[in-house]
């Protein structure tokens, strides 16, 4: 008996160019994906719209098209999946695990500085709970008033409606199962009053909905992974498998940003760096990471990639979108 075809997904936000972190990202999911005859899959987490722009959605296509690297079926952009979100939303304020927050970060700041001893995480202190405990007239009251809120998990009763949750990570030793510890990120943000879902919700809907079998991701979002499993728990969603690699680091050892604009692929590109190279430097950090880019080159060449991998210079964007639809087109959703 086989197992299903891997399904991974490469889900960038375009708010700038992509850098060598991307890349490494996107070449995780789609060796895994490519090499058992799987999907990999593109997204675009584009519900921020003060940051999100057009251009760097296009340009994200563009770029993964130069080094190669093709993708099945149409581009979900999360911003067009709105009502997704609601639907999943409302189901859990069906089960009364969602309070509105009203507090401003200040105000939230403020009250963990009065808190002793509280508890701090890499992404810094988990919410307190002010607006936990306010009464369904308070809540309603505010609400009414027209003041900005925002839509808080409320933990606690998650955990007592999901029980203990685990999820398998896929490690360089093997699938190891973690047990779910999401106590650290407290009562995350799953949406606001403008913008019916956050990060957390609308990654877990979008896994789910796109079928991935296996979501391949940076180490710095491994922390996340905990509240993702409460809200497939409590939503009946699949749990996919987890890979969580390495990040690519500057000099310094410091991640990657989009502010790095030196190591952008479209800089890198502008100064005459071929996808193969590209690629092979994006694999060249972590355990194993230059074999990796070695297969990577060497599956994209036997794919037909000859001619991508030895191509300089930057296609205007119109011929790169289309060759983008001419490789989709017809490929199931």
């Amino acid at each position: 008996m086989t197992s299903d075809p891997t399904v991974t997904r490469f889900a960038p936000s375009p708010t700038g160019y992509l850098h060598l972190g991307h890349v490494r990202s996107a070449l995780e999911g789609w060796r895994a994906a490519r090499g058992d005859g799987g999907r990999f899959l593109l997204r675009l987490e584009d519900i921020d719209q003060n940051r999100c722009r057009d251009e760097y959605a296009a340009a994200i296509i563009e770029d993964l098209v130069w080094l190669g690297l093709s993708w099945d079926g149409p581009v979900r952009r999360q911003s067009e999946h709105f009502d997704d979100y609601l639907r999943a939303l409302d189901r859990l304020e069906a089960m009364a695990v969602v309070y509105p927050c009203f507090c401003t970060r200040r105000e939230i700041r403020d009250e963990i500085a009065r808190a002793d001893g509280a508890p701090h995480v890499r992404s810094g202190s988990p919410y307190p709970g002010t607006c936990r405990g306010l009464g369904w007239r308070q809540r309603a009251e505010k609400q009414r008033s027209g003041i900005d809120y925002a839509l808080r998990l409320d933990l606690a009763r998650a955990l007592a409606l999901t029980g203990p949750i685990e999820w398998v990570e896929e490690q360089e030793d093997g699938p190891h199962r973690k047990l779910a510890d999401p106590a650290p990120l407290g009562d995350v943000v799953l949406a606001r009053k403008d913008v019916p879902t956050s990060y957390h919700l609308a990654v877990t809907v979008d896994d789910a909905l796109q079928g991935v079998t296996l979501v391949t991701r940076g180490e710095d979002l491994a922390t996340a992974t905990h509240i993702h499993r409460v809200l497939q728990a409590l939503l009946g969603l699949p749990t996919p498998r987890y890979r969580h690699h390495e990040l690519v680091t500057d000099a310094a050892g410091r991640r990657l940003s989009k502010r790095d604009q030196p190591l952008t692929i479209r800089s890198m590109r502008e100064s005459g760096m071929s996808p193969a190279e590209i690629i092979a430097r994006a694999g060249s950090t972590g355990r194993g990471a230059t074999a990796s880019a070695a297969r990577i080159c060497d599956s994209l060449s036997r794919a037909g990639g000859e001619v991508r991998l030895r191509r300089r210079g930057i296609p205007d964007r119109p011929a790169a979108e289309a060759h983008a639809a001419r490789r989709n087109r017809g490929s199931p959703d």
